[in-house]
């Protein structure tokens, strides 16, 4: 049986076959986050300002099972971005979905570019 954790995997940008049209980039909080849904995922994607740079994950926090990483304090570690739970505040690297307390599986984290005035999310399905 499929988990709902189970249905996000993290996706490399080689493996790309659909780079989904998220939203315009006002639509994102400067160093925050926003939920975007594709198909049946939901996809937390966040405007880190600070590093000029996109990234996103699943918004399922692996712990609790709840819809929240994209309400998360981003910040970083020892120079990796990471997004913080806002439930119970383990943290989660941006770049590989690493759980940085080292206690949890890591969370699927997905491509991002910005096209224009446009973020897009890299799908492979």
């Amino acid at each position: 049986m499929e988990t709902l954790l189970s249905k996000y995997k993290t996706v490399k940008e080689e493996d790309v076959k659909v780079w989904f049209k998220a939203a315009s980039v006002d639509a994102f909080p400067k160093d925050g986050g926003a939920c975007v849904k594709y198909k049946d995922l939901q996809i937390a994607v966040f405007n880190f300002s600070r590093l000029n740079t996109w990234y996103a994950c699943q918004n399922l926090s692996p712990e609790k099972q709840e819809m929240v990483l994209s309400r998360g304090m981003l910040g970083d570690h020892k120079g990796i971005p990471k997004i913080a739970c806002p439930l119970h505040k383990k943290t989660f690297s941006l770049l590989t979905g690493e759980n940085l307390n080292g206690d949890l599986d890591p969370i699927a984290t997905y491509p991002v570019k910005i096209e224009g005035e446009n973020v897009y999310i890299g799908f492979s399905d």
